[in-house]
C-alpha cells in the first residue's frame, strides 16, 4: 500500500518542495513499509533509505521510489543532503508532530535546505481512508471478532485478568493479526473503573463484570474493539448501567456521518448518559480516529470542532466508570459516509452472561 502520490500531489497546497518523512507511522503510510528509514517525497518521485536489516524486504515491497543502502561510509544523513543538493529542494515539510527536539536540531544543522513544520499535510491524507486501507481494516476488525467469540469460550472463574490478556493476545495473532494494535486492556469487577487498567493478578470471579479492550494490525492497519461481559448473574445496578452505555452507543453512531463534528457526535451520546444519571461517570470522548496508529485525528470527542472527513475510520466507545464498584465501556469502529456510518464490528452488543 503506498501514498507516495497523494503526498506529492499535496505539496504545492503547503508550499513545498518536498516531505522528509522517518517516523514509523509515516513511513507505513507512505510507502506500506517500516524499515526505520529516511523517506524524501518531492512533487515528481521519492527516494528512500534504508539499512541491511530491511534492504531485501524494502526492494521486493516498494514501489515507485528509489531505494538506496545505507552504509557506515553513507549514511541517511549524507544520501538525504545529497538528494535535496541533487533536486535543488529548498522547503522541505517534516512531521512536526512526530520528530524530537533533538532530531530537528540535528536535522537543522546536516540538510541543505528550509525544513518546514507540515504534520497537517500527512494528518489531512490520513483523516479520509481509501478503499484500499478500509480492505485491511475490515480485515484486521474480523480478526479481532473472531478473537472475542473464542476468548468467551475460555473465561473460567479463578483466571487472572493478565491470563485472559495473554489469550487475547494468542488468539488475535493465531487467525492472521501481525501484531497487537496495543497492550490489550483487561479489568475484572473494581478495576473496570480505571478506563486504561493494566491486566495484573486481579482473579476473575462470579457477580463480576469484565471489560477486555483489544485490536490487531494487518497490513500495518490497527482494529479495536471494547466488550464489556458479566461473569454470573449480574445485579440490577449492573444491568442498568449497562443498558444506558449501550443506548447511548447507539446514539452516538446514529449521530455519526460525515460533515458532523466530533462535538455533535460525542454530544448525541454524552446526553443519553446525563439524562440516565450517569454523565459524571463519562469521562472521555465518544471515539477517536484510527489507522496505521491506534489514535489519529480527528478525535469524535467534545472537543473535535472540525467536519468528519467521508472516510475516516472512528471508535464508538462510551463508558461509565463507577470508583470502588465497576465499569462499562462498549467499542464498535464506524466508517464515515455521506448519509451515516457503516459498523465494521459485528460481535455482538447485548449483554453476555458467561
Amino acid at each position: 500500500m503506498n501514498h507516495i502520490e497523494k503526498i506529492a500531489a499535496r505539496l504545492a497546497e503547503f508550499g513545498l518542495d518536498a516531505m522528509l518523512i522517518t517516523s514509523e507511522s509515516g513511513e507505513r503510510y507512505a510507502l506500506g513499509f517500516h524499515g526505520e528509514g529516511f523517506l524524501l517525497v518531492t512533487r515528481d518521485g521519492a527516494r528512500y533509505s534504508t539499512d541491511g536489516r530491511y534492504i531485501e524486504a524494502a526492494r521486493e515491497q516498494i514501489s515507485g521510489t528509489d531505494i538506496l543502502l545505507v552504509t557506515p561510509e553513507q549514511g541517511h544523513m549524507a544520501l538525504a543532503k545529497a538528494y535535496i543538493e541533487e533536486k535543488k529542494l529548498h522547503n522541505v515539510g517534516f512531521e512536526s508532530g512526530a520528530m524530537t527536539v533533538d532530531a530537528h536540531k540535528k536535522y537543522v544543522q546536516g540538510l541543505p535546505c528550509v525544513l518546514t513544520p507540515a504534520q497537517d499535510l500527512l494528518d489531512g491524507l490520513r483523516a479520509s481512508k481509501d478503499e484500499e486501507e478500509l480492505a485491511v481494516m475490515r480485515r484486521a476488525q474480523a480478526i479481532t471478532d473472531e478473537a472475542f467469540r473464542a476468548v468467551l469460550n475460555l473465561i473460567r472463574p479463578g483466571m487472572t485478568e493478565r491470563e485472559i490478556a495473554a489469550r487475547l493476545v494468542y488468539e488475535l495473532l493465531s487467525r492472521g493479526g501481525e501484531k497487537v494494535s496495543f497492550d490489550p486492556i483487561v479489568a475484572a469487577g473494581t478495576n473496570g473503573s480505571r478506563p486504561h487498567a493494566v491486566p495484573g493478578d486481579q482473579i476473575v470471579d462470579t457477580g463480576m463484570f469484565i471489560t477486555m479492550d483489544f485490536g490487531c494490525k494487518v497490513e500495518g492497519y490497527c482494529s479495536d474493539m471494547t466488550r464489556t461481559v458479566a461473569l454470573g448473574q449480574p445485579t440490577q445496578e449492573m444491568e442498568d448501567v449497562y443498558s444506558a452505555v449501550l443506548a447511548a452507543q447507539k446514539a452516538g453512531i446514529n449521530a455519526a456521518r460525515a460533515g458532523a463534528t466530533g462535538e455533535e457526535i460525542d454530544g448525541a451520546a454524552r446526553r443519553v448518559l446525563q439524562e440516565a444519571g450517569y454523565g459524571e461517570y463519562f469521562s472521555h470522548g465518544f471515539g477517536h480516529s484510527l489507522g496505521v496508529d491506534i489514535h489519529e485525528a480527528p478525535s469524535a470527542s467534545s472537543r473535535e470542532k472540525r467536519p468528519m472527513p467521508v472516510g475516516a475510520v472512528i471508535s464508538a466507545e462510551p463508558g461509565v466508570y463507577i470508583p470502588g464498584k465497576f465499569g462499562v465501556r462498549i467499542e464498535d469502529v464506524l466508517i464515515l459516509n455521506e448519509t451515516g456510518c457503516e459498523n465494521i464490528t459485528r460481535s455482538p452488543k447485548d449483554l453476555i452472561v458467561l
